[in-house]
């Protein structure tokens, strides 16, 4: 198996990302934009940010061709568990980097950086932290792994809907009612309220314009 078809299969592993945190009473969670479905959590959901779940690195640098390819790398077995007793939730991230690289001549040492960050309404980074993970090859051997953590830490409060938005959204309706058929999170102030309360772990490895374009476009 070659660099690009074992690439391409670790990857194939990955699956889709299930966005994990953990349940407590008290919240409300919407599905397809339509109606209650669960209950809402105040852990953030985590995943993997989009285009960032795995890195390539090519020989010579500015190459971009199957035949260049020195070393892929992807994130995968993301895990979480939350703390949401508190005031502050606190979310941590576990997950696993496997690497394989063409050349196994020799010892080596790789070093990628990944990234953790927290969005607010799915767009508004509020903090984001920078690691490095160290990965070994042993003479003669293609793989190597290693582990990375990420963490957020929220305010309960601003991860909590407002009561009258829980009460706009909960109340029974009755037929003859003017607002009866009306959806209430269609209404503008419901959804900003849910994009405000709606808080996301994401990790991916910090890439460069040309990595991100390569993930991105092939």
């Amino acid at each position: 198996m070659n660099l690009r078809t074992a690439s391409i299969v670790a990857l194939a592993a990955l699956g889709s990302i299930g966005l994990a945190g953990c349940k407590s009473a008290g919240d409300i969670v919407v599905q397809q934009g339509v109606g209650i479905t669960a209950l809402r959590s105040v852990c953030p959901a985590v995943g993997i940010a989009e285009h960032t779940g795995d890195v390539t690195l090519f020989s010579p640098a500015s190459a971009t061709t199957a035949d260049a390819m020195d070393l892929t790398a992807v994130i995968t077995n993301v895990r979480s568990t939350c703390n949401d007793t508190g005031a502050e939730v606190r979310s941590d991230a576990t997950f696993d980097i496997q690497a394989l690289r063409r050349n196994t001549e020799g010892a080596r040492t790789v070093e990628l950086t990944y990234f953790g960050t927290v969005l607010r309404g799915g767009d508004a980074v509020i903090a984001k932290r920078l690691r490095t993970v160290t990965l070994q090859f042993a003479d003669g051997q293609a793989r190597a792994s290693a582990t990375g953590t990420a963490g957020a830490l929220i305010d309960r409060a601003e991860a909590t809907l407002p009561a009258d938005i829980r009460e706009r959204i909960t109340r029974t309706r009755e037929a003859g009612d003017d607002d009866a058929a009306v959806d209430p999170l269609t209404l503008p102030n419901v959804r900003a309220a849910l994009a405000r309360a709606n808080f996301e772990l994401l990790v991916g490895f910090q890439l460069t314009d040309a990595q991100l374009q390569y993930n991105a476009t092939r």
